[in-house]
């Protein structure tokens, strides 16, 4: 498989690194867009440094690349994840204004007929915000927020950050080893 990553500038840009790492363990080849929002807010939440991210991946693009592959509806992926989204790249994906690469990405996957996976990360979400989900989801898009989750057991920041990319990468029908899924309840 070939899935682009975006990388926008809202908080959990960490979640991305867990996010190419499974990816790289299912196999998919990847093609990494950061925006200078992402850089600005890896450098404020994490100590990791960034190059971990870009080595993570198998092709690294500056948002300004124009003539990246991945520009191209004619170079073909499976599709895209943009973790974490922003409200100002989901507006953009929303709205057709494809002002980077990522958002242009986007744009191709979507008039490709392509899986774009939205990982949008704001608290709490505005009409605004809700009106550009919906619009993204009536565009094709899958809404995945990282919603907490106990049912599973997590009972870390990784684990949680785990079960979130299980449930982005279950859209492109990959189960990581290390996702959890609710096993239901035993009756007695």
């Amino acid at each position: 498989m070939r899935i682009i990553v975006g990388v926008s500038g809202a908080s959990g840009v960490e979640m991305s690194l867990s996010l190419l790492r499974a990816l790289r363990n299912a196999n998919c080849e990847t093609y990494l867009v950061v925006t200078e929002g992402a850089r600005l807010t890896w450098s404020l939440e994490t100590d990791i440094p960034i190059e971990e991210l870009y080595n993570a991946a198998d092709h690294v693009y500056a948002e300004s690349d124009y003539a990246a592959v991945i520009a191209s509806g004619s170079f073909v992926t499976d599709g895209m994840i943009v973790m974490p989204c922003s409200m100002k790249t989901l507006a953009g994906i929303a709205n057709g204004f494809a002002e980077n690469l990522l958002l242009r990405a986007a744009d191709v996957c979507l008039k490709e007929n392509r899986r774009v996976v939205l990982v949008p990360r704001e608290i709490p979400l505005g009409r605004v915000h809700l009106r550009n989900m919906l619009s993204a989801c009536e565009l094709g898009c899958a809404i995945v927020p990282p919603m907490l989750t106990f049912y599973n057991g997590a009972d870390s920041l990784q684990s949680q950050i785990d079960t979130v990319v299980g449930k982005v990468l279950m859209q492109f029908n990959i189960i990581p080893d290390n996702f959890k899924p609710w096993r239901g309840v035993e009756e007695n």
